[in-house]
This record gives C-alpha cells, sequence and structure tokens, in this order.
C-alpha cells in the first residue's frame, strides 16, 4: 500500500492545533521552538512518557515484576534519567549504554546487559559496575564471562537467551527470535549451555531470557515464545536447574498509521494467565520495553527548503534526511507527517525528501500536503529509533533534541557543529 492509501493517522495526546491550525506539543507551539531551537529538531514529551509508563505500571501492579527500560531506543540522559525516576530498570546493549545510566544519576543494579557480542572490557565494566544480570546468547560467550569474573574474583550473574523460533511477524530486520537469527541459543541446546553454566566457578545461573523482536502488534507471538521458555524452565527443572527470574524480553508495537498493537494491559493480562495456570508462586518476570515506551512521544521537525517537480512527480525537500532519521530509508518504515501551520491551498502529492545524496533519503511518500517553501513539517512517532540511530553522513551535524516538560522545553542535546565533527580527525602532515 502506498504512503498516500494510508489511513489518516490521529495525533497523540501531547500534539493539538490551536484556533487557527496551528500544530501544538503539549502546548507549545512547534513554530515557537523552530525559532529557537533551530531545525532538524526532535522533540519528546515528558507528560507522554510519563502516562504511557504509568500504563504498564498499572498493567503489572500486584506481580512480581520489573520493567527495564530498553536504551537502544533513546538514550538521551534526559529520557534515561526521567525513566529512572519513574521506577525503570535498564536493558542495555553495550558498555555506552551502561555509561549513559551512571551517567543520568541511575541506579547500575538494575540493569540487564543484553547484546550477542560483548567485549572483555565491556564485561568487566559490567561487573565492576554491579549490573544485575548478563543476558547471555552463546556458550562462547558464557565461557569468556566466567575468565573476565574469574580475574575480578567476582561472580557474574547470568540469563541464557533462548531463541524459540518463533516469528514476530514484523520487519524481518527486527525480528529477532527466528532460528535463523544471530540472537540466543536454540531451546534443543538449553539444557548443555546451563551445565556448562553450572560448572563454571564464576557463574551464578539466575534466570532465562527471551526476546522474539520489535514493532510486534499481536500478543499471540508473545504467547508462543513463552510457552517454549516454559518448555525450557521445565526442562531445567528435572535437571535440578531452579530458574530465578523470566526475563521476557520487550517488542510491543505502536500505532505508526493502521496499526492496532493490544494495550498494555490486555499483553500483561495474557502472559500472567499463562503463568497462573502452572500452579505455585510464579519467579519474578522482567520485561524490556523501549519503542512502546518513548516512540510516539517525540517527533522530529523540519523546514521546507524547496519545493520541486521533475514532470509529474512532486518533492517537498526538507532540511532533515536519512541521516537524521534512517527508519523509512532503512526499514520502509511510515511516519506520519503534518504540516505545522495548515495551509487551506489546494494539497499536492509530494515525497519528503531531504538533501542527502541517496535516492534512499526519503522521510514519507506520497503524502497529500499544502506547502509553500520555508513551511515546517512535523515528522509523528519518531521518539523511538530517531535520533539514537542518526549519523554524520555528507558530514551534517546531529539534530538538536527538545523536551518537554510542563509549560517550558529544555535544549537536552545541543546540536552539532561541523567544527566538533573535525576536531576529532587529524591531516596528514608531511
Amino acid at each position: 500500500m502506498s504512503d498516500q492509501a494510508r489511513p489518516v493517522t490521529a495525533l497523540p495526546h501531547w500534539l493539538s492545533r490551536d484556533a487557527g491550525g496551528t500544530l501544538l506539543a503539549d502546548g507549545i507551539s512547534l513554530g515557537a521552538l523552530a525559532e529557537e531551537f533551530g531545525t532538524p529538531l526532535y522533540v519528546y514529551s515528558r507528560a507522554h512518557i510519563e502516562a504511557t509508563f504509568e500504563q504498564f505500571r498499572r498493567a503489572v501492579s500486584g506481580r512480581r515484576a520489573t520493567l527495564c527500560y530498553a536504551m537502544k531506543a533513546n538514550s538521551n540522559l534526559a529520557v534515561v534519567e526521567l525513566m529512572g525516576s519513574l521506577g525503570c530498570g535498564f536493558d542495555i546493549v553495550s558498555g555506552g549504554e551502561l555509561e549513559r545510566v551512571v551517567a543520568a544519576g541511575c541506579d547500575p543494579s538494575r540493569v540487564v546487559f543484553s547484546g550477542v557480542g560483548k567485549s572483555a572490557l565491556e564485561m568487566s565494566q559490567a561487573l565492576a559496575a554491579g549490573v544485575r544480570c548478563f543476558n547471555i546468547e552463546s556458550v562462547a560467550e558464557l565461557k569468556r564471562l566466567d575468565q573476565v569474573a574469574g580475574k575480578m574474583r567476582k561472580i557474574a550473574p547470568v540469563s541464557i537467551r533462548i531463541n524459540p523460533d518463533v516469528d514476530a511477524v514484523t520487519h524481518p530486520y527486527i525480528s529477532t527470535g527466528l532460528k535463523q537469527s544471530k540472537f540466543g541459543i536454540a531451546c534443543e541446546e538449553a539444557l548443555p549451555a546451563y551445565r556448562t553454566a553450572a560448572s563454571l566457578a564464576h557463574i551464578a545461573g539466575t534466570g532465562i531470557d527471551c526476546h522474539i523482536g520489535s514493532q510486534i502488534t499481536d500478543i499471540d507471538p508473545f504467547l508462543q515464545a513463552l510457552d517454549r521458555v516454559l518448555e525450557v524452565v521445565d526442562l531445567l527443572a528435572h535437571e535440578g536447574i531452579r530458574i530465578g527470574h523470566l526475563d521476557l524480553g520487550g517488542g510491543l508495537g505502536i500505532r505508526y498509521a493502521d496499526e492496532v498493537p493490544p494495550d498494555p494491559d490486555e499483553l500483561m493480562a495474557a502472559l500472567f494467565a499463562r503463568l497462573d495456570q502452572r500452579g505455585g508462586e510464579p519467579p519474578e518476570v522482567l520485561f524490556e520495553f523501549g519503542r512502546a515506551l518513548v516512540g510516539n512521544a517525540g517527533l522530529l521537525l523540519t523546514r521546507t527548503e524547496y519545493l520541486k517537480s521533475n514532470h509529474d512527480k512532486h518533492f517537498a525537500i526538507v532540511d532533515a534526511a536519512m541521516n537524521d532519521l534512517l527508519r523509512p530509508s532503512l526499514y520502509d518504515a511510515y511516519h506520519a507527517i503534518e504540516a505545522v501551520v495548515q495551509r487551506h491551498g489546494r494539497p499536492q502529492v509530494l515525497d519528503i525528501v531531504g538533501p542527502v545524496c541517496e535516492s534512499g533519503d526519503w522521510l514519507g511518500r506520497d503524502r497529500l500536503l499544502a506547502l509553500e517553501q520555508g513551511d515546517l513539517l512535523a515528522i509523528l512517532s519518531a521518539g523511538a529509533y530517531g535520533a539514537v540511530m542518526s549519523s554524520n553522513y555528507n558530514t551534517r551535524p546531529r539534530a538538536a533534541e527538545v523536551l518537554i516538560d510542563g509549560a517550558s522545553a529544555y535544549l537536552v542535546r545541543e546540536r552539532e557543529t561541523v567544527a566538533a565533527l573535525l576536531r576529532a580527525e587529524r591531516r596528514l602532515k608531511g
């Protein structure tokens, strides 16, 4: 389906229009933000993040459950600090993300360290910080962690990530639970892996982990994955290997266009009902949501530089590009795009494209908009996998980021400068 054929996406609650049709973010004019901070500009809503987190918190109320924020979605220090203040743990995939947790004033003991390729340096960094758990994805990684922990005279708490071979029914690049994926250990190899863990002097097996992908919009894949996890738990129990916690990952999708993902109450009710059927005291359950918490709490603000036509094809060339928001180019992803000021002229079908020297540099295709040169556009649902995936391609400084808190907007990341980019490089001499 072409972008033009998609239904009009409802604005998230933190966005509205004033009587004159100008788009407001938590009551603040996006035009005023563009004037103060420039464009391209990422804009986030604290109120929307808090309201979304509260949905998840209520959904697990009364359960032995820990909500960990998957930092890869948006690792801005202000966002990380906010998540920590709300009571989140953290799911990280690099030593750099661990440093962000610490820099944001959050507790490393609430960190789960995921990722398929942890280096020895990252392992030692995490052991020194005292992270809660390492999610281990191969026996080779398990043995390396034992060696690193041994040199530090520490015991490393681990959870082995199994690959349940469950189709998350999402884009192949963000589907992580199929057997051809690089992630996790096959279910049939889980028992030998746990036996190996039990034999290692500096490893303590504390849990089992599973994550099948991202932008999942149906409950059934989550339940299929849970069933596979529980099969392994039962197999381990027969060997006398006790599992202290289940880490069921994250991956719940959001609405970009016409998706209808389950709400947190529906998802949690289904998962815990399945656990309750087993009887007895269920183990603690960890979750690692990212996109679902922040995706619809952000937008990318961009200004139209030129309007251009090539025969019957029409373009709005804007100052944001694929280096600022990679998802459309990488995943063929759809983001709703709204004119900040609604014009009453005749709308035109336009491709929204950036200035980067690639045909893949597009942000939206076949959008029906009434625009003039200089108009602002808001690219919605950009709070997750937007700024974190940005780059300096074509020597383009990365965008500034702003967090709206009540009636004020705070700069939480300064706009990069070319001078700062060049400062890290060296010329040849002689």
